[in-house]
């Protein structure tokens, strides 16, 4: 690695294939902080692993000024472990040949963590991820493991820390700084029993079993977005390929394959936790048989003109800020895969300004419904030539 110092590993930071614009970065105050403080713990040398680093952050800064003995990483993001990759051949230049990086990627699991006697941890934004990260560091970690987790100020809560002590014998919040904090959590707490996931939970307002990992945007809940959409699922027209894309659960997916019973379904996420909630979901409701999941970057892996309906409720964030380029990111990506004819139902918050996206990209655009927050659209491919 031809990188020595921190500011050598940041200097070169994209956050490629993901989106990229001029108020978003591919470090923070919180990498910086974190490898700083491991650093002044002498965790030099130690069989480590990294969760949650965006964009290879952590992993290359790891490699910089940490010298693990091992280095495993788990990001639950497809655009995260692409960019880590990237971003390692970047720092690498020409030469070394594939597999000599210094790192392996794994699931969150045994691989990831067994063994590991240190860990640095991009603390997530909700609690049930948390929960499903700390629970996995009690199953499968060294017993004296050292967790070493910071977060942004402004998205911390105490019911981190809650959830920490659960599973860690001691937890000790640090002094914040750029408004980034670390805790420190040291030891697996005896006797803990891992909290299990997926969560299920039946959705009375549709007979619909919907599992949950931690990650997964609205947990098992239904999202008011998508409970509007599924309200025009009469008006949509059966499919010989339909595509959920951005699946989170599966629901949209589960509730389609249940209306149109001979159409051929894929849910698909950059999310490694939607897809398992996704295939989980497909599997609780006896429609496994029906629904393929498979975990991708804006239909990235999809011939052209291979599905006749997409459904989209795109997400308005990207990471911590209001970007609405994952969404369009994901009207293009939904407009090259549809068959001429095909049609993309896509509800959205009214403040966003997708319509003329969707003409560009897919073709004629109707609004089919609003509400007081959210439009659902039809919008229909373009033949060729049109």
């Amino acid at each position: 690695m031809a990188a020595n110092t921190l500011e050598d590993v940041f200097r070169v930071l994209r956050r490629r294939p993901d989106v990229e614009a001029p108020n978003l970065q591919a470090w923070d105050a919180t990498d910086r902080l974190l490898l700083e403080t491991a650093a002044g713990l002498g965790v030099q040398g130690r069989s480590l692993a990294v969760i949650g680093d965006r964009y290879g952050a952590l992993t290359l800064g790891a490699l910089a000024v940490l010298a693990p003995a091992t280095l495993r990483v788990h990001q639950d993001l497809v655009t995260g472990e692409r960019a880590l990759r990237l971003n390692a051949a970047g720092l690498a230049g020409p030469g070394p040949a594939e597999g000599t990086a210094g790192f392996v990627q794994l699931p969150l699991g045994t691989e990831l963590l067994s063994g590991a006697d240190a860990i640095l941890l991009q603390l997530p934004k909700t609690l049930a991820e948390l929960e499903e990260i700390a629970a996995a560091i009690a199953q499968y970690a060294s017993p004296d493991v050292l967790l070493v987790a910071g977060g942004r100020v402004k998205h911390m809560s105490l019911g981190m820390n809650a959830v920490l002590e659960r599973y860690f014998r001691s937890v000790q919040p640090q002094l914040a700084r750029q408004k980034s904090r670390v805790v420190l959590a040291r030891g697996i707490r005896p006797g803990t029993v891992p909290a299990r996931f997926p969560v299920v939970e039946h959705l009375a307002e549709l007979d619909l079993d919907v599992a949950a990992h931690g990650a997964v945007f609205a947990g098992a809940r239904l999202d008011i977005g998508t409970r509007f959409l599924l309200t025009f699922l009469p008006a949509m027209k059966p499919a010989r390929h339909a595509v959920d894309l951005g699946c989170g659960t599966g629901i949209l997916a589960a509730m389609y394959a249940r209306q149109f019973p001979g159409s051929a379904v894929t849910a698909t996420d950059q999310s490694a936790a939607a897809v398992q909630s996704a295939l989980a979901t497909a599997k609780a409701n006896g429609l496994e048989g029906r629904i393929s999941v498979m975990q991708d970057d804006a239909l990235s892996t999809f011939p052209g003109g291979a599905a006749d309906v997409v459904l989209l409720n795109p997400p308005f964030h990207v990471g911590a800020g209001v970007h609405a380029g994952a969404g369009l990111k994901m009207i293009e990506a939904a407009g090259r895969v549809l068959a001429p004819g095909g049609e993309l139902w896509t509800v959205f918050n009214r403040h966003l300004q997708y319509r003329e996206a969707l003409e560009r990209h897919v073709g004629p655009t109707v609004v089919e419904g609003q509400n007081p927050k959210f439009v659902v659209t039809r919008s229909t491919r373009r033949g060729p030539g049109a």
